[in-house]
């Protein structure tokens, strides 16, 4: 291998390696402490834990407490995850406990042609 094809096998590497500890962000949207919203709570976090093990923050917003929030982020489901990092932008709508579909919106799983 020449030093040329050294130089982009290891910024190859490099990238891969950046892909796997990519630091995700999530925004959980809930309504109260109803079922749903705990189970989806709970779900998540499972999940986060399970695949993302340090590598995320999770913040679950309450929309009783803070409606305003909602329009800001185009909200019109509850409970309701968004992924901000790593891009793309995802939203996933439920209780979060179908895990196949959760990891493919995540990008923690490949799609099924």
């Amino acid at each position: 291998m020449n030093n040329e094809e050294d130089a982009i096998s290891q910024e190859f590497e490099a990238l891969a390696a950046q892909d796997t500890e990519a630091k995700y962000i999530l925004k959980l949207y809930v309504a109260g402490l109803s079922p749903k919203s705990k189970r989806a709570i709970h779900n998540i976090k499972e999940i986060c834990e399970t695949h993302l093990k340090e590598r995320y923050e999770l913040q679950v917003i309450d929309l009783y407490q803070n409606p305003t929030l909602a329009k800001g982020e185009q909200i019109i489901a509850v409970p309701t995850l968004v992924k901000k990092l790593p891009h793309p932008l995802r939203k996933i709508i439920g209780d979060m406990s179908d895990e196949e579909k959760l990891l493919i919106g995540l990008d923690l799983q490949p799609q099924a042609d």
